[in-house]
């Protein structure tokens, strides 16, 4: 396997982590009820924010903290809703990709998860 090095590689791991979060018992429907995502709208957001976080290229503005808070007061954001999101992106990262920026994703996206757990708790 090879390592995280450029879009290609960003999409192919948002894709394949997608394929899974959509249609997981527990927090699938936040993407297709509470939110029903247009995913052709949606994917290449996420391609530009991992884009930006991991190799630098700056691609994304927005804000997911707020929009995170706003999906929470639909339907509460729970911890463990946060940590099976993790799982599954660490589960991707890991089927697709080994090397220091992988690493960088799953170290990243465990912050990101943290984060997002202690501001969405806060605001609820």
């Amino acid at each position: 396997m090879k390592d995280i090095e450029n879009s290609q590689d960003i999409k192919l791991l948002v894709d394949e982590f997608y394929k899974e979060v959509v249609n997981d018992d527990l927090i699938g429907h936040y993407f297709s009820k509470v939110i029903p995502l247009d995913l052709e709208i949606h994917l290449p957001v996420m391609y530009n924010f991992w884009e930006t976080t991991l190799l630098g290229n700056i691609k994304y503005k927005g804000n997911p903290m707020v929009k995170h808070i706003e999906l929470s007061r639909k339907e509460r954001l729970n911890p463990e809703h946060f940590e099976r999101w993790l799982f599954l992106w660490v589960n991707s990262v890991k089927e697709n990709f080994e090397g220091p920026k992988a690493e960088e994703a799953i170290q990243r996206a465990k912050l990101i998860a943290d984060l997002m757990k202690f501001k969405v708790q806060q605001h609820s």
